[in-house]
């Protein structure tokens, strides 16, 4: 005989601290957020770890992070709490004495106690098994990530406070490095406008903007005289052997007031092509790459003194330091042959004056086009022939082909694959520093 009983248990019975936790909850829903708190303390003491554990890669630890070792990560419930379901009600199934024994299936066969016990323990351990083996790995992960989390934690502060120490010790040379960067910036950015401008320049802003860039370079060298950083610009090695950092401080600062040095001769090549139309336009973008690889090519050989200076320390003894000076003499030839290559190739372009991209179009050539230009949408100008077949302005195409290398209507390659050019005034902004 088989009985079941059905009791209805009070909220408070099953869930005791449902008041508290409901009282509490407008207290603590400001500071916590999908379980992580959120406290300006714990933000500041643990930002990583509380990043982590707000985007879910961890689970919400205690403030005593000791105590995370000393509980599971999937605490199973206790017998009372299993029994109990979600809406608070208890069912109680009592089973006579002869049932016991033998109980039905649910394939419909009858079995004994003993195989319906076999047979449970055998789904249960055969269901767990995998699970347990994904948490357990999962679990260990976890852990691994966050032993990192607060290794970082503790030894971010210490950095913290080397990196501001480092700083105040070098102020003057952070101050110097970051200003004449976002001089230089600004710099590129005025020569490429005023590069666009073509026939609309004028000489006054060219000349002025001119007399800026060489105040600006004569107050930065008058300002660092007594940081030995003239000799370089000679290709000749500082008279003392140069701290790492203090290296590193004159190969930037030579590196970019070379650079704008550079940008000061490009504005005299934009004052004497100031029309910049058909053969004008041409040959200023020729010369202006011209310009950018003879650039390179020096500073590509500007940093060698000092760091020849620096490896050759007979410190380190002579053995020692000739074989770091000879390697890095070696490392440093192969990357100036590739900058003499380009440069021999921008000068060979300049000699060139046949235009390499099309041929000038003949009067019936361009009736039969329309004499109407795709790109500026007006009456031809010197008109150009390109190996596709197409006519344009030479203006306008000259002006396309600094950015493209095919052809405006049809796409077609028109302008082999050679070297980058910069027509455009445009400079390379990144650091030479080795």
């Amino acid at each position: 005989m088989e009985t079941t009983t059905s009791s209805s248990v009070s909220d408070f019975d099953t869930n005791p601290n449902s008041n508290s936790n409901s009282s509490s909850s407008p207290h603590t829903s400001n500071s916590t957020a999908f379980g992580v708190n959120l406290s300006p303390l714990r933000v500041f003491r643990y930002p990583l770890s509380t990043f982590l554990e707000y985007s879910g890669l961890l689970r919400v630890r205690h403030e005593n992070p000791e105590t995370d070792l000393l509980l599971p990560d999937n605490p199973t419930p206790n017998s009372s709490e299993s029994t109990t379901s979600s809406n608070g009600e208890v069912s109680i199934r009592i089973i006579g004495s002869g049932e016991n024994d033998r109980v039905r299936s649910d394939d419909g066969s009858v079995m004994d106690g003993g195989e319906r016990e076999e047979e449970r323990g055998s789904n249960v351990e055969g269901s767990t098994s995998s699970g347990s083996g994904n948490n357990r790995d999962s679990s260990y992960q976890r852990y691994d990530i966050q032993q990192v989390a607060r290794w970082i934690e503790q030894f971010l502060p210490f950095s913290l406070l080397l990196l501001v120490v480092f700083i105040r010790q070098h102020l003057q040379g952070f101050f110097v490095i970051i200003w004449i960067t976002a001089f230089m910036f600004r710099s590129n950015d005025i020569l490429r406008k005023q590069t666009a401008l073509k026939g609309e320049r004028k000489i006054t802003v060219l000349l002025g903007y001119f007399l800026v860039f060489m105040l600006h370079i004569s107050g930065i060298y008058w300002w660092n005289r007594k940081d030995d950083i003239f000799y370089p610009l000679l290709m000749v090695p500082p008279k003392a052997i140069p701290p790492f950092w203090h290296a590193i401080f004159i190969i930037l600062v030579n590196d970019t007031m070379v650079r704008q040095a550079a940008m000061t001769l490009k504005l005299v090549l934009l004052m004497v092509y100031k029309n910049g139309k058909g053969h004008n336009f041409r040959r200023q973008g020729q010369l202006l790459t011209l310009v950018e690889y003879m650039l390179l090519l020096y500073r590509a050989l500007l940093p060698t003194p000092v760091w020849y200076r620096f490896f050759l320390n007979k410190d380190y003894g002579s053995l020692f330091s000739s074989l770091i000076t000879g390697l890095y003499l070696t490392f440093k030839l192969t990357s100036i042959v590739e900058k003499v290559r380009s440069f021999l190739t921008a000068l060979k372009a300049l000699s060139i004056k046949e235009i390499h991209y099309g041929s000038h179009a003949t009067p019936e050539q361009v009736n039969a086009a329309g004499d109407l230009c795709a790109i500026c949408q007006e009456k031809m100008n010197t008109p150009i022939l390109l190996c596709c077949k197409h006519i344009f302005c030479e203006d306008c195409v000259s002006e396309w082909f600094e950015r493209e290398r095919t052809c405006p209507l049809c796409r077609a390659l028109v302008r082999p694959a050679d070297l980058r050019s910069f027509g455009d005034g445009s400079t390379s902004l990144l650091f030479q520093l080795f």
